[in-house]
């Protein structure tokens, strides 16, 4: 059904759930599996100026994804894990596209129906809009 599955992670407990049901599905039609994590770069303050502090962040994602990644090498699925810097809505539907991604499982939080508009800036609501492939949002 699916062949390439992109899991954009923030490594918090939406996370979490995310992954579970991704490895579920790539498990179920053998897919190809991208963890994808978005270092957000700071606007107005040159990359070069805070090379180290993004180095940093680098490395502690990659050892983050190493682990997740651990476990959909352990159901035997093609996996990898990718550290970029950017904008993460933006970054996550460039990838997606560029990649031909079929589906993207990422983790979402529920919005108070009394404040509505709060979400509506929200990485997953981003994304879900702006990117051409199916989107399975995880709360």
């Amino acid at each position: 059904m699916f062949r390439h599955i992109l899991v954009p992670l923030d490594i918090g407990a939406t996370s979490t759930r995310a992954i579970r049901i991704a490895l579920d599905l790539a498990g179920e039609s053998r897919a190809r599996v991208t963890l994808l994590h978005v270092i957000y770069r700071i606007a107005g303050i040159p990359t070069a100026e805070l090379r180290g502090f993004y180095r940093r962040l680098e490395e502690a994602s990659r050892k983050k994804l190493a682990r997740v990644a651990a476990a959909f090498a352990r159901r035997g699925l093609d996996v990898r894990g990718v550290v970029v810097l950017g904008s993460p809505a933006r970054e996550i539907v460039d990838f997606a596209t560029a990649k031909r991604v079929d589906l993207i499982v990422m983790g979402s939080h529920r919005v108070d129906p009394a404040r509505v508009g709060m979400g509506l800036g929200t990485t997953s609501y981003k994304v879900s809009i702006l990117c051409p492939c199916p989107i399975l949002l995880v709360k």
